[in-house]
């Protein structure tokens, strides 16, 4: 296997419209380790590159464990094999389907209803994945502004490298990096139409995936059924 700079567990949809629309939204095909060719959609504040530039890296994906380095003394093929093992204990999760939402200063698609077993799956990955995770150096934890966390979020920073987990855990797949207001109010507007279509109901969660992230890209590396 492949060794990459940092891994990430995700979930990713499978190929298919969403899978597609995805990665030419956000420029980037983690699938195939290729630059998208984005869509046109009218009535945008800025050109789809520029309101994109932040997520692009990561490609189209919910996050379950957060991007972490190789702990000292572990293995890639150590991470696939835990993974692959994990998953085959975990079950699939089924949610009523998947919404555009703003969250904060940003556009993501969220669950709709309630998404606690969802949380529950991304908990079992985060600590039974967490071995092979090296802490997060310094300059990372301060780049997450420890000094505006709750005192929960900063703990999960210190345990896990990285403040959203456990309680604090909301399922999303981002969109677009900041945005104004007004900017947040016309992107929504312009790509309601778009993803309409394509949001599954209900959305199941029937594998996970392992990306590795090089050369500032991250990339999907396995995907693993959830046979649990």
């Amino acid at each position: 296997m492949t060794d990459f700079d940092r891994y990430a567990i995700y979930y990713a949809p499978e190929p298919g419209p969403l899978a597609d629309f995805g990665a030419a939204w956000l420029g980037w095909d983690a699938m195939r380790g290729a630059a998208a060719d984005h869509p046109d959609v009218a009535g945008l504040p800025r050109p789809v590159e520029a309101l994109t530039g932040t997520p692009r890296k990561y490609g189209f994906h919910g996050t379950i464990k957060p991007p972490f380095r190789l702990a000292e003394g572990t293995t890639a093929e150590g991470l696939h094999r835990a993974a692959a093992a994990l998953a085959e204990d975990l079950a699939p999760v089924t949610l009523d389907g998947l919404r555009l939402h703003r969250l904060g200063g940003f556009l993501a698609l969220t669950p709709e209803g309630d998404a606690g077993a969802l949380a529950d799956l991304a908990a079992r990955v985060v600590t039974g994945l967490d071995a092979f995770r090296a802490p997060a150096p310094a300059d990372e934890i301060a780049r997450r502004r420890p000094e505006r966390l709750t005192p929960r979020q900063r703990a999960h920073l210190d345990r896990w490298g990285y403040p959203y987990v456990m309680e604090d855990f909301l399922f999303h797949m981002t969109l677009t990096g900041a945005l104004t207001d007004d900017e947040a109010r016309q992107v929504e507007a312009a790509l309601a139409p778009v993803v309409a279509p394509l949001l599954p109901r209900p959305f199941r969660v029937t594998d996970l995936c392992l990306f590795g992230e090089t050369a500032g890209r991250f990339h999907l590396i396995h995907r693993y059924t959830l046979s649990g």
